[in-house]
């Protein structure tokens, strides 16, 4: 008797998983492209609703859940093998974007308006301590984001 499961294969008494190909999936963006058509997007939309004093409608909430679950997976995106410049600031920063993309998306699948405010702050701080950091021409000599 034959039997196929998922993951697993049974031959002649032995079970034989199946394996993750050697070589990561190439990816399909730089990090330049992550930044510019997704995380700067996605973070705009849910800053502008913080600060017009958060989602007024469903459509409004959407935007900044979708925006939030971006920002959370770009994060992912940025620890990868082959955009992870270090694995030291780089992983800890892109992990504070992972952490502000979830809690916004916590508090967007919510509509907690109390909840997502305190938000914009965590938001900023990710991306300014990365940019400091790995792009220190993006602000001026004792200069923070704006």
């Amino acid at each position: 008797m034959k039997s196929i499961c998922i993951g697993t294969l049974l031959l002649g008494g032995r079970v034989a998983f199946a394996q993750a190909p050697s070589e990561p999936f190439p990816p399909a963006a730089t990090v330049k492209q992550l930044m510019l058509d997704l995380i700067y997007p996605s973070s705009n939309d849910i800053l502008l609703a913080i600060y017009r004093g958060g989602p007024k409608d469903d459509q409004e909430w959407a935007t900044v859940r979708r925006g939030a679950l971006t920002l959370a997976e770009s994060g992912n995106l940025l620890m990868l093998r082959g955009r992870a410049r270090d694995q030291a600031d780089w992983m800890k920063d892109a992990k504070m974007l992972v952490d502000a993309g979830n809690a916004a998306y916590k508090a967007a699948q919510a509509k907690d308006g109390n909840a997502l405010a305190p938000l914009a702050g965590a938001l900023d701080a990710s991306c300014t301590t990365c940019h400091k950091q790995y792009r220190p021409n993006v602000f001026p000599k004792g200069g923070g984001s704006k």
